[in-house]
């Protein structure tokens, strides 16, 4: 399986420099907010929304260097990402990610939400400086996209009666937006034609949903050490994703666990292994392999470059996690 430190490596001398940034950028003249900056940004995170926006962006300015304005683009790209795990981590209550504690448990809840607040802000002061509206409308509509896929997430907690379109329009709003919009926004700075920025902006879109729902696999067929969070912890939150409603259809029993939000001892034990003899994984794999080709076929507009072939394995990556 290809590593996604390989997979990076035409942007690895770019990602080393925006983690830099970043924790520059965030804790300048907060100790608390450093310390919180450092961890986050030190906490082994793969990197990938920002190393998609430097592959766009050197993908599509095959005959100079990137600008200033693509590396802050991927660095507000980051922070916006991280900003909305602060807030996931604490409405979750979790306490670890990625294996190192949260910021909510290393500090406390309030600390976390105000850490979470200044990234936004920052975030948007720098978007502001990009000097470029189309750009700042994009992101803009990211951060409301998020907050509202996670209050959709919230509203429909243990509700049987979620279908597959609102699953997919909340995954969109938590994931897919900021890779969809940073994509087109990183083309649109390159200068690329309308057609070409819609066409990064389905590559992210589907990209962001393939990771989705890989990351949803995966809370069902990986370890806690692997996940570096609980196993099994969003079916236990009542959050429902792909495997969940696939299952559901051939498993009523799996209703009625869920209807009840696991109130019986053996519930969730029971709702765990009535999922994993189901076909739900195996129709959920699919869905992400279809959205993956998805994403494939949208990168037809950029010319051969290693960059551009770093994207297309990207999704290959993205669907290799599973094995």
């Amino acid at each position: 399986m290809t590593s996604v430190t390989s997979l990076f490596s035409p942007v690895e001398a770019d990602l080393c420099l925006l983690t830099e940034n970043l924790k520059n950028l965030v804790g300048a003249r907060h100790p608390i907010l450093y310390a919180a900056a450092e961890h986050l940004f030190g906490a082994g995170g793969k990197r990938v929304r920002p190393a998609v926006v430097l592959l766009i962006s050197r993908a599509t300015m095959l005959d100079s260097d990137i600008t200033p304005r693509h590396r802050r683009l991927a660095e507000i790209t980051e922070m916006i990402h991280t900003a909305s795990l602060v807030h996931d981590d604490v409405v979750d209550e979790a306490e670890v990610r990625r294996n190192v504690p949260t910021v909510n448990s290393l500090f406390n809840n309030r600390i976390a939400v105000l850490a979470g607040d200044f990234l936004f802000g920052q975030s948007a002061w720098y978007l502001a400086n990009l000097d470029n509206l189309e750009v700042v409308k994009l992101l803009s509509q990211v951060i409301k996209d998020m907050a509202e896929g996670e209050i959709q997430q919230g509203l429909n907690r243990f509700d049987t009666t979620t279908t597959m379109e609102v699953y997919l329009e909340k995954t969109y709003n938590k994931t897919a937006s900021l890779i969809a919009n940073s994509s087109k926004s990183a083309g649109l700075l390159s200068g690329v034609s309308v057609d070409v920025a819609e066409q990064l902006y389905d590559y992210g879109r589907h990209l962001g949903l393939a990771f989705q729902i890989v990351d949803d696999i995966l809370d069902f067929t990986a370890s806690t050490e692997v996940l570096g969070k609980p196993a099994g912890s969003d079916l236990i939150s009542g959050n429902l994703t792909v495997p969940v409603l696939y299952a559901m259809e051939e498993k009523p029993y799996l209703e009625v666990l869920i209807e009840r939000e696991f109130a019986q001892p053996d519930d969730i034990e029971q709702a765990l292994a009535l999922v994993r003899e189901s076909e739900g994984i195996e129709r959920s794999r699919k869905l992400a392999a279809y959205h993956a080709q998805l994403a494939v076929e949208n990168l037809t507009v950029l010319k051969p470059s290693e960059c551009a072939t770093a994207l297309r394995d990207l999704c290959d990556y993205v669907l290799s996690r599973l094995y």
